[in-house]
């Protein structure tokens, strides 16, 4: 048979809970005199206390560090990205990142090429790029081209 627990029954795990500071009993408490406040100031004083963020006059850190509006990949690639479709529409039978640089279908900051599986695609071509999409890379086969990755 299993027992019904109540409130009454439930305890703190062992270790959670432990002696509160009892402050203002004497010297040797350990909390005596000025009962863990310090001397003068702000914080001794009963009803303390001091706005969000306050430094003790000390420029807070909210207003010392710089505001980030979002964030900067330190080794981020810039793809030149171009469409199967895209591809039947160009002169040239073997296309890489320095080809397409050539005839200015890529921006010269690009350092990486990928090919994505929009549009089709008749004739045959060899792509030497980073990352084709399946689609692409079935369309291309198809027609009878060739796909290598660098």
């Amino acid at each position: 048979m299993t027992a019904n627990i109540t409130l009454e029954d439930l305890r703190p795990a062992e270790g959670a809970t432990g002696k509160s500071k009892r402050v203002g009993r004497g010297r040797s408490s350990g909390h005596g005199k000025t009962s863990c406040r310090g001397h003068n100031g702000e914080g001794q004083r009963s009803g303390r206390s001091s706005k969000r963020g306050f430094e003790g006059g000390q420029m807070p850190s909210y207003r010392r560090l710089p505001k980030l509006k979002g964030f900067k990949i330190i080794n981020q690639r810039n793809y030149a990205q171009i469409n199967v479709g895209r591809l039947a529409e160009l002169e040239i039978s073997e296309i890489s990142l320095a080809s397409l640089k050539e005839i200015k279908k890529a921006h010269p900051s690009c350092d990486g090429l990928r090919i994505l599986g929009g549009g089709e695609i008749k004739k045959a071509v060899t792509v030497k790029a980073d990352y084709v999409t399946p689609s692409a890379k079935e369309k291309i086969e198809a027609a009878g081209g060739k796909v290598e990755l660098v």
